[in-house]
């Protein structure tokens, strides 16, 4: 017996259709990502300046007075570092949710699912360009901060001698390895492995705690490994959200699909996340000899950081409560929903969070 193809959604009216993003679909019912922007494209660019605002902001108001006499690394430098650390987060997490989205969807529904990702995987070299280019350029900053003109020899001498260096430069390699079967998969489709995609992805971030000096050394190796715990958990959770709602909100038969399998790895995720962010915090907090809990959470600049991410957490957590018990049901009911709304909001403070953490991981215990 034939099978008949899949029908094509009905266009929208003549004078209603707004112009698509090119290669990225446009949310369902004319809904709007967190209420505020109807395109995918301008949905993206949202979110990275919601990252790119916190991170600045943060290391703005976190930042140490100058000390008399000793020449500072110049605003070019200070702002920089959290600006391309920022953009390495956000190119490495989107690359690992572009990967993830061909898990979520599954094998067995090749009709439905290829014209999706044969959107999303020229999508993951751009991602994992971007996250390669801003791991080079953070070396290069980097080098500058530590007090020497950025030249070549001074950049290798800096990657030689300092884990920081080294851990952006495996950094850097994990992005040309990901854009490197990213290419590949734009011609063999998922012969190309999604599993190790996403695996390369999620390995080129586990390095970058490394690359903060606000880590303490009474706990490092348990400090290290819970970092690496929460880096990796917040990257799963935050790339495979964005790849569920940025591409299949128009595509109501594969998010019934896909949604519940990433609520059920997200659970995972949000425990992981959680508990090792209140233990990394009130760890380098209570190890602190300059002031001491509860009172550093408000009288310290990494204390209130501390506190910030903890709201950003708690209110990403309350929202995928209520997309889990009121949203998913509906869902697989086939009824309408708001979950660009709701979902698109997830996102933006999620990317906050990963502004505030950026800023975090560089900022030492010291008082106001």
């Amino acid at each position: 017996m034939t099978s008949t193809p899949a029908r094509r959604a009905d266009p929208a009216p003549t004078g209603s259709r707004a112009p698509r993003t090119r290669g990225i679909p446009r949310p369902v019912d004319g809904s709007r990502f967190a209420g505020l922007v109807r395109g995918s494209g301008a949905f993206a660019a949202l979110l990275v300046a919601a990252a790119v605002v916190a991170a600045l902001v943060g290391a703005g108001l976190t930042q140490e007075p100058a000390v008399p006499g000793i020449p500072g690394p110049g605003a070019w430098v200070t702002y920089g570092i959290p600006l391309v650390r920022t953009l390495l987060d956000v190119g490495a997490v989107a690359t690992a949710g572009l990967a993830l989205l061909s898990l979520f969807l599954g094998f067995d529904r090749a009709e439905l699912s290829e014209p999706v990702m044969s959107r999303v995987r020229p999508l993951a070299v751009w991602t994992s360009a971007v996250w390669g280019l801003s791991a080079l350029a953070a070396i290069v900053l980097l080098t500058a901060e530590f007090g020497q003109a950025p030249t070549p020899g001074a950049v290798w001498t800096y990657i030689g001698q300092i884990a920081a260096g080294k851990g952006l430069l495996l950094s850097a390699g994990c992005a040309a390895l990901s854009l490197w079967l990213a290419r590949v998969s734009i011609r063999h489709g998922e012969r190309v492995p999604a599993e190790l995609r996403v695996g390369v992805a999620v390995f080129g971030l586990l390095p970058l705690p490394l690359t903060g000096h606000a880590s303490n050394w009474k706990y490092h190796d348990l400090s290290m490994m819970s970092m690496e715990l929460h880096v990796a958990g917040a990257s799963v959770w935050a790339g495979g959200l964005l790849g569920v709602i940025v591409f299949l909100t128009r595509r109501p038969e594969l998010l019934s699909l896909a949604l519940p399998k990433f609520s059920r790895l997200a659970t995972w995720c949000v425990f992981v996340v959680g508990v090792t962010g209140v233990f990394n915090g009130l760890l380098e907090l209570a190890l602190s000899p300059v002031t001491h809990l509860p009172w550093s959470l408000v009288d310290t600049r990494y204390g209130v950081l501390v506190v910030a991410k903890a709201v950003c957490m708690a209110a990403v957590a309350g929202i995928a409560l209520v997309v889990r018990t009121r949203l998913m049901p509906r869902i697989a009911e086939g009824r309408p929903t708001a979950i660009a709304v709701w979902c698109g909001w997830e996102l933006v403070v999620l990317t906050v969070a990963f502004g505030v953490a950026v800023v975090l991981t560089r900022t030492a215990v010291t008082p106001f």
